[in-house]
């Protein structure tokens, strides 16, 4: 679970109701009919951009957002290195024994095991990395349209519930309620937008990231050991995949 996007959603709701009820007119700020316009015009809208098994696809999706965890590249790093010391010693058919967790890796170990060419293995990886980082960014492409589309349709609510206020201005005192409701839209909108669908958006986007730097670390670590580098070559080359204040907490045992 990541306690940084749960206490982050959470808490921006929390604040944005605790203002509203502590205002001591908590059910002005509820309107059925705002509400219909922002959440089914949100939803309408979006799936005219997008087909329906990616719209219902990007909410499975979202669940990266909570609860995916991204390997330590500094374990990866390790993994590999180990790996290039087994290879080293007993051959490239050794690895075909070793089992690891990350399943991306486990792939590439196989492939290196059957004994294919470098330049298979890295046309294999690489595919499959393009691929699942497409796949995911199909998601995060749902959510950043849910939130660009979402204030628009506050806006068009607003629009509406102006002209409807505008049409009947026989009674003064009528005025100011009509304008609040009307204004409900607008803030419904901005709220699902920036409280919701862009900061989700925004998660799924780092956790490509992560996930496309440690496939590619992978990569490059297969490849370098096909190659017959020497494993503390391997782990030097391996480093530059890391920010420098990690760099010096790697500790391997490489030969």
């Amino acid at each position: 679970m990541d306690l940084a996007t749960l206490i982050g959603l959470i808490g921006a709701i929390s604040v944005i109701v605790g203002a509203i009820v502590v205002g001591g007119s908590a059910g002005t700020f509820f309107n059925v009919p705002s509400l219909l316009i922002v959440v089914g015009g949100t939803v309408t809208s979006t799936l005219i951009k997008f087909p329906v098994a990616q719209f219902v696809t990007a909410f499975k999706t979202a669940g990266r957002a909570f609860s995916y965890k991204s390997d330590d590249p500094r374990q990866l790093i390790a993994t590999t290195v180990e790996l290039a010391q087994v290879a080293r010693k007993e051959g490239l058919l050794a690895l075909e024994s070793y089992e690891v967790d990350n399943p991306f890796l486990q792939k590439g170990i196989q492939l290196v095991a059957d004994g294919h060419e470098p330049d298979f293995v890295k046309k294999v990886l690489t595919q499959e990395i393009d691929l699942q980082i497409e796949r995911h960014e199909q998601g995060e492409n749902v959510f950043r349209a849910l939130g660009d589309v979402a204030p628009a349709m506050g806006m068009i609510g607003t629009l509406i519930g102006l002209v409807q206020m505008l049409s009947n201005m026989d009674d003064p005192k009528q005025i100011g309620p009509a304008m609040a409701i009307a204004l409900l839209t607008t803030l419904y909108g901005a709220v699902m937008a920036n409280a919701i669908f862009l900061p989700i958006a925004d998660k799924l986007g780092n956790r490509n990231e992560e996930e496309r730097v440690n496939r590619t670390l992978i990569l490059e670590g297969l490849v370098s050991i096909q190659e017959g580098l020497n494993p503390r070559v391997i782990e030097e080359l391996l480093k530059t995949y890391l920010p420098g204040n990690m760099r010096d907490s790697l500790e391997t045992e490489a030969a």
